[in-house]
């Protein structure tokens, strides 16, 4: 779901002394002047030898430190005091350094007041002797890759330090409770260090003049505690993304100036303390994403301060306080997926700055307040869909001009659609879906000329669809199915030139399919299917080249088979079935090598051969031949590998069958109803050979006489593996399988299932699940890096625990990882097999392991590679865009059904040795059947925080062009080299309204990819323009990643040939 963004956080630096002495590294740093003294009697300010000494191998020093200078005052970078004696200041920021923090930078600098350097790809730790830095009181080493703990000597700067930045590293372990004896800090930022965790300590109670306080996506666990109500100056608490648990403690309420409390996606529980209701400059709440109970307390209407509250995806019950109408700074008001009952109170209409009111997938009942429509002239979104909702849609609703989505659907909404909703000049969104509205399409809907998205299906709305609807100039999506219209489709429809998803099913409608369709170029789903149409396929449907999936089935209509509908070459399902069609299949039919999904044709009066070119259709899916006059052989489906349903019943088909896979699995319903076709079980059906016997006789007679010979060295083995597996309390080695190997019992009570040529010892493979082999945890389950007796090494991820591991939900469970098994891509990681414990009900999967960790890793935390520090160039960069993409187009266009990954981000995008990448973690992963609104009732987060599409947080509904937008923004992410939401990016936006805010401009790349050619930045720029193609709000408009797919290679070929081609990066960008 959206985020609300975090307000930006200011830090102070006053100067202060503290006395503290590290004697060890001191007396190094006087023995290092002294010898330098006696060596030469010009020797160079000390200082200046330290910092040049520091930066020595750095690629990045700047030009200007010499160390033949006298001090480093004049040196870019470094502040001294008015006197020009000492160094008080240290900035870098967004320089490539690639150094470690060397020990006796306190000694050498003495005077140090502030020590910047963020994003610089620090490595290595931080040094305990920077308590030596008495005076320090800004310490910023953020965003770097630093490694190891906290040093608990940063808790002696109790008289000095004020700001202790440390987020975005890869810090681990506790933090140091000596922390809590600095008594003047102000701002203490650690998130974003994966590995930090245990509790928060108590001594941070201490804490009396902290501001900020930042943990977010660390873990962090245990309860909050109530000694944190003891920081009066608190403002901004960020706790989000952590392991904290327990109850939100009333005690937090004490913390008088708090204006930000982001404790989103955790596991709190218990009820929201009504005492937050006494916090006056309260302005963010977002709890969401937790398992809070309990109802809203009435006491949230004395948040006078409020901006945004976001209790969504809870389990809050109880009805919706008539208080929160007292909230006039009020602007968001998310509610999403709890169980609150009542009424939507009228009280909501006094609330006059709200712009967003989410109260979708909860059991509200009652009408809608029609006050909401006079009051609340702000109001941008409205969504209360999912509930149980009566009445009429309130006319009132068109007062509210800056609207821009409503969605009611799945209500029980009656009366007519109010003519003047479309009429709203801002609206882009109206979702009516599934109400028991009625009346006719008002004729103003040509008018709605901002209109993107228009689902009426499901209601019982009668009449005709008006010409009128021609003015909707940027109708994207026109859904009208299963309502009571009835009439001729329009020919102005064709006027609508952004139209891609066309649906008018289950109606009523009469007359021919209007030829105006086919100038409607970009349309890409027409499904007229159940109505009343005649006439002919229009030939100029083969101009529709966009075309993905038409379904006419169930009408009248009549003749043959456009032989033009070969020319669309998008085409990946065509359903033509239950019409009375005649003639033949088009050769030209059998060129649509991208028809994948299905072809059905059933129920016709279509006659003749199947044609020799169908085996074409290799990746076709399902064929559907059924209820025609088809005559002659089935040979030309033999070669159909792809093809997992099939009907051919009820034809004129004859002669035998072919031998393969499909056909011997087939029930004998596919084959009925075909007087001359060989239908006998056993062998005796399947093709047959020059001399008329089938040619099985011959294979299966050579596989007789290979098999009686090796026959008792089988019984041999097989019982000498008897022997052996029962000799193991778990686990066994097993050799190399395919696919379609089955579950091989390796003794109880593991059971293992192998997709690939594997050799490994389970048992090995269970020891070596230490903590000490961790490599990762996810949503899902722990990521292990096992080393086999081979000498190969996998990761191995152990899943969180399910509720059974046999019979049905183990069928389940071999079902999906069947699924999973069967993709073969080069950029998908391999899976190898998984392993399942019938007493323990834990169960592994396996993967190839990639050495070079994540994208995210590579990108942000600047990982360790062959010695130096990973420095991504730009031809890696978009070899990585490229290759992932790859992979995700795989998923979505060469799986049948669809697989739609669901958390697609940076860390799920391995990187291997040769720096390919590959889609890995389906964890998350759902077989996506067509039309299947799977989600629409999951609460569950589906993605990671940053990367979720926006759709999620009103639909809660994932489809592949929610990984579309989530790979858009992972590709704004190597391209910027900023996280998703990056405290970097100014007034804490999110990176893709950052970039759309900067136009797509060549300012916000990444520093590291500046002083590229000319050829380079036009490419940056055009991978720049498809991201943010990807990252449109609309999810119908965005590409299919086989379009991206395509665009990012195209480009590139262009550019290579003629660098000073620019028009491209610029129309993109545009969009």
């Amino acid at each position: 779901m959206p985020l609300f963004r975090s307000p930006p956080v200011t830090t102070t630096s006053p100067m202060h002394h503290h006395h503290l002495v590290f004697l060890p590294t001191l007396l190094l740093v006087v023995v290092h002047f002294i010898c330098a003294a006696a060596s030469s009697s010009t020797s160079p300010n000390t200082e200046v030898a330290f910092l040049f000494s520091w930066l020595g191998t750095s690629p990045a020093r700047p030009p200007d430190w010499s160390p033949a200078s006298a001090t480093p005052c004049r040196w870019s970078h470094v502040g001294c005091d008015a006197a020009g004696a000492a160094v008080t200041s240290i900035t870098f920021q967004s320089v490539h350094l690639a150094v470690p923090l060397t020990a006796g930078l306190c000694a050498a600098l003495p005077g140090l007041l502030s020590f910047i350097v963020s994003k610089a790809n620090l490595t290595g730790g931080i040094p305990e002797d920077l308590a030596l830095c008495r005076r320090l009181a800004v310490l910023d080493l953020s965003d770097n890759s630093l490694t190891g703990p906290v040093p608990a000597s940063l808790g002696n700067l109790t008289a000095s330090l004020k700001n202790l930045l440390l987020f975005d590293n890869r810090l681990s372990g506790e933090l140091p409770a000596s922390l809590g004896g600095l008594r003047l800090l102000e701002s203490f930022r650690a998130g974003g260090n994966s590995d930090l965790s245990g509790p928060i300590p108590d001594s941070f109670s201490k804490l009396s003049s902290l501001v900020v306080l930042g943990l977010a996506e660390t873990k962090i666990s245990g309860p909050l505690r109530p000694s944190l109500g003891a920081l009066k100056s608190l403002q901004t608490l960020f706790l989000d993304n952590t392991m904290l648990s327990g109850s939100i403690p009333p005690e937090l309420a004490q913390c008088s100036n708090l204006i930000g409390v982001y404790l989103y996606q955790n596991a709190l529980s218990g009820p929201i303390p009504p005492e937050l209701g006494a916090l006056p400059r309260l302005q963010y709440l977002l709890l969401w994403g937790n398992a809070l109970t309990g109802h809203i307390p009435e006491s949230f209407g004395n948040l006078t301060s409020l901006v945004a509250l976001d209790l969504s995806i809870n389990s809050i019950s109880g009805s919706i306080p008539a208080a929160l109408g007292r909230l006039a700074e009020l602007q968001e008001l998310r509610l999403t997926g709890n169980n609150l009952t009542g009424t939507i109170p009228v009280q909501l209409a006094n609330a006059t700055a709200i712009m967003r009111l989410q109260l979708d997938a909860n059991e509200i009942s009652g009408l809608i307040p029609p006050e909401l429509g006079r009051s609340l002239p702000n109001l941008q979104v409205l969504y209360a869909w999912q509930n149980r909702l009566e009445g009429a849609i309130p006319a009132t609703l068109v007062s509210m001009a800056s609207l821009q989505g409503l969605d009611l659907s799945y209500n029980h909404l009656t009366g007519f659609i109010p003519p003047g909703l479309f009429l709203l000049r801002n609206l882009t969104r109206l979702m009516l879906m599934s109400n028991e509205l009625s009346g006719v399409i008002p004729p103003e809907i040509g008018k709605a000329a901002s209109l993107v998205r228009l689902r009426l299906s499901g209601n019982h709305i009668t009449g005709v669809i008006p010409a009128a609807v021609g003015g909707m100039n940027s109708i994207v999506f026109l859904d009208l199915a299963s309502n009571r219209l009835t009439g001729p489709v329009p020919a102005e429809l064709g006027n609508c030139s952004q139209l891609q998803m066309l649906d008018l099913r289950n109606n009523t409608i009469t007359g021919a399919l209007p030829e105006s369709l086919a100038g409607v170029h970009d349309l890409q789903k027409l499904d007229v299917s159940h109505n009343q149409f005649v006439g002919v396929v229009p030939k100029s449907f083969g101009k529709l080249a966009a075309l993905s999936r038409l379904v006419l089935a169930n009408n009248a209509l009549s003749g043959s088979i456009p032989a033009a509908l070969g020319r669309c070459h998008a085409l990946e399902l065509l359903d033509l079935s239950d019409n009375r069609l005649s003639g033949g299949i088009p050769d030209e039919l059998c060129g649509l090598s991208g028809l994948g999904i299905a072809l059905n044709l059933s129920h016709n009066n279509l006659t003749g051969a199947i044609p020799a070119r169908i085996s074409e259709l290799s990746r076709l899916s399902v064929l559907d031949l059924s209820y025609n006059a088809f005559a002659g052989s089935l040979e030309p489906l033999a070669r159909m590998d792809n093809l997992v349903t099939l009907n051919v019943s009820r034809n004129n088909f004859s002669g035998h069958l072919p031998d393969t896979k499909l056909f011997r699995q087939l029930p004998a319903s596919s084959l009925a109803g075909n007087p001359g076709l060989c239908t006998k079980g056993g062998d005796v059906c399947f093709a047959v050979d020059a001399d008329g016997r089938p040619i099985t006789h011959r294979v299966h007679g050579l596989k007789l006489a290979v098999a009686l010979p090796v026959t008792a060295t089988v019984a041999i083995v097989l019982g000498m593996m008897g022997i052996l597996l029962r000799a193991r309390e778990v686990g066994g080695k097993v050799g190399g399988s395919d696919s379609e190997a089955g579950v091989v019992e390796l003794g109880w009570p593991w059971q293992f299932m192998p997709f690939q040529k594997v050799s490994l010892s389970v048992d090995q493979v269970v020891r070596s699940l230490v903590d000490a082999n961790i490599i990762g945890k996810g949503v899902s389950g722990v990521v292990y890096r096992v080393s086999l007796i081979s000498g190969e090494t996998v990761a191995v991820k152990k899943l969180w625990p399910a509720a059974t591991c046999n019979n049905a939900g183990r069928d389940s469970f071999t079902a999906e990882v069947r699924t999973l098994g069967s993709i073969r891509h080069r950029n998908i990681v391999r899976f190898l097999g998984c392993c399942c414990n019938r007493s323990t009900r834990e169960r592994l999967l396996m993967y190839d392991y990639m050495a070079n960790g994540s994208l995210g890793a590579v990108l942000h935390k600047r990982q360790d590679h062959g010695g130096g520090a990973v420095q991504l160039e730009w031809d890696v960069r978009y070899q990585i865009v490229l290759d992932s993409a790859q992979g995700l187009a795989y998923l979505h266009h060469g799986c049948s059904p669809p697989i739609v990954h669901r958390d697609i981000k940076a860390n799920n995008i391995l990187i291997g040795l040769d720096f390919k990448a590959y889609i890995a973690d389906f964890g998350l992963a759902k077989l996506v059947h067509n039309g299947a609104d799977f989600s629409r009732s999951s609460y569950s987060i589906a993605g990671s925080c940053g990367y979720i599409a926006p759709e999620y947080g009103h639909l809660l509904k994932i489809t592949e062009k929610s990984d579309v937008y989530s790979y858009g923004v992972v590709m704004l992410e190597v391209l910027t080299g900023k996280h998703p939401i990056d405290p970097t990016i100014p007034d804490g936006l999110h990176v893709v309204d950052w970039v759309r805010q900067h136009k797509g401009g060549a300012g916000v790349l990444d520093p590291a990819l500046q002083g590229q050619s000319k050829t380079e930045v036009e490419e940056m720029l055009w991978v720049m323009g498809v991201a943010m193609l990807c990252v449109n709000a609309i999810p119908d408009q965005r590409p299919a990643m086989k379009d991206v797919v395509a665009m990012l290679g195209i480009f590139r070929s262009s550019t290579r040939s003629t660098p000073s081609s620019t028009s491209g990066s610029r129309t993109l960008s545009a969009q």
